[in-house]
Parts: C-alpha cells; sequence; structure tokens
C-alpha cells in the first residue's frame, strides 16, 4: 500500500452544494467529486471524462480541514445566456443576482484555507495514482487548481509519499481513537471531546457527494456522510471500521479513514 499526501492552499473556497438551485450555497470541505476534478485537471483530463477512473472502486481519497474558516454571502450578477450577444449583457431580462456563498479564512487578510488530501488506491487504480503522484512531484500541472471555481485559485504545497513500511493497517470495535482526517461518521459511535480541555474548535458533518455515473451528466450516485474538525485538530471519536496509521518523518502517528 502507498499513501500521497499534500495540502491545498488558496484565499477562497466555493464547493456549490448539489441541492441548492436559487442560491449558491456551499460545503466546507471539498466533496470526493471535487476532488476527482482537481486530480484531472492535474493529469489535463477532459470535463466529465475521467469518472470511471477516478471512482471510490479504484482511488481511496479523505480530506482534513488545517485550518479554521468563516462562511460569507455575496451577490453575483450573472448573465442569462440564450444566444450570441447575451455574453454582452444583452438579454431582454438583464442580469440575474445570485446570492453566492464563500468560504475564507477567518482573517481574510493574513490567513489562507489549507486542506490536506490523503490518496492512495486499489489495485485498478494503480496507474491512475502513479500518474498523480508524478505530476505533484514534478509540479507539472496541465490546468492550473482552483477550490471549487476557476477564480478561486490554489497552489499545492508539502507533499510527502509513504511508501508500504509506513503504513500499519488497524481495525477498531467502538474504540477511541483521534483522527487527522474526516471520518465517515456512520462509523462514529460517538464525538469524545473533553470540553474543558479542548476550546476554540468547530466539528460539522456534510453530507458528500463522492461518485458520478459515467453518463457525461453528473448525475450522482453515491453519496457519503462525513465528520470533520477545522483547524487541524485531531478528532478523537468511538470509531468501528477499517482505518490506517502512518508513521512520518517526525516520529508522529497520523491516523486516517479513507471516504469508502
Amino acid at each position: 500500500m502507498e499513501i500521497l499526501t499534500f495540502d491545498i492552499v488558496g484565499k477562497f473556497a466555493h464547493f456549490r452544494k448539489y441541492y441548492s438551485n436559487s442560491t449558491a450555497l456551499s460545503f466546507t470541505l471539498p466533496p470526493r467529486t471535487t476532488g476527482m476534478g482537481i486530480l484531472a485537471g492535474m493529469l489535463g483530463r477532459e470535463k466529465d471524462s475521467y469518472y470511471e477512473d477516478f471512482s471510490s472502486d479504484k482511488l481511496r481519497i479523505t480530506v482534513s480541514l488545517l485550518t479554521s474558516v468563516k462562511k460569507s454571502f455575496h451577490r453575483l450578477n450573472y448573465l442569462k445566456i440564450e444566444g450570441e450577444k447575451d455574453f454582452r449583457g444583452g438579454h431582454k431580462d438583464g442580469h440575474v443576482q445570485t446570492p453566492f456563498e464563500v468560504v475564507t479564512p477567518i482573517d481574510l487578510r493574513k490567513g489562507t484555507l489549507k486542506y490536506r488530501v490523503f490518496l492512495s488506491y486499489f489495485e485498478n487504480g494503480k496507474d491512475v495514482f502513479q500518474q498523480i503522484k508524478d505530476k505533484i512531484t514534478q509540479r507539472d500541472f496541465h490546468y492550473s487548481l482552483s477550490l471549487g471555481t476557476a477564480f478561486f485559485g490554489a497552489t499545492i504545497v508539502n507533499p510527502h509519499f509513504y511508501s508500504d513500511d509506513k503504513i500499519t493497517e488497524k481495525y477498531s470495535e467502538d474504540k477511541l481513537v483521534e483522527f487527522d482526517s474526516s471520518v465517515d461518521s456512520e462509523k462514529v459511535g460517538n464525538i469524545a471531546f473533553d470540553a474543558n480541555e479542548v476550546k476554540d474548535f468547530v466539528i460539522e458533518e456534510e453530507q458528500l457527494p463522492a461518485d458520478f455515473k459515467e453518463n457525461f451528466d453528473r448525475e450522482v450516485v453515491k453519496f457519503i456522510r462525513v465528520l470533520f474538525i477545522d483547524g487541524g485538530k485531531k478528532l478523537p471519536v468511538k470509531y468501528t471500521g477499517k482505518y490506517y496509521s502512518i508513521n512520518n518523518e517526525q516520529g508522529n502517528v497520523i491516523n486516517i479513514a479513507f471516504w469508502e
């Protein structure tokens, strides 16, 4: 087994919620489908052509939030496009003003958003994993990276590669595990924080789209409900299921659970 980790850093993010119509709401974490798009962009894959190669039965992904964040609404003027002249704002209905939710660091002037991605593979996804690893190692990306939308640019920092001898597969049966990644909330018995010892943290649960149907229509065929904490803190939970411990270069143990 091999695990690749890297951080995606930017100032702004928007991960549109699939059920949002009139208002552009945003997830806090990038869904797995967004991660697929980011990875596909690195490799130069055409839009909507990568769903099968990057599906959850080939690539294994989980994410953690390393910074504290806030959300705010901004109103954007969208153009209603029905013909060539409408690109210049000539449509009879004019502009359509839509509320747009943006994820930012708490201190926008000094801070940044930082998400840590953990990536591995099943055997039938090893070739794609190797391609991604090479792109990140060489920093040779086909398309520019972004956090959800094209105008929210991002960069990748702090890449690390862990070989099999640094990784231990474990199984927990309703025991306390301190996770460095988000986890499948259906495998969590309860959260084990001592509120007197740990302060200033936010725990969220979100249902995120995980896989698209291979029909070029972005039809979601799989969801996962995840639990996560902000600020790069460890998430202590009573957990039942498989997880992985990574021994990093500093001698610390990193516990993660993939979205599966």
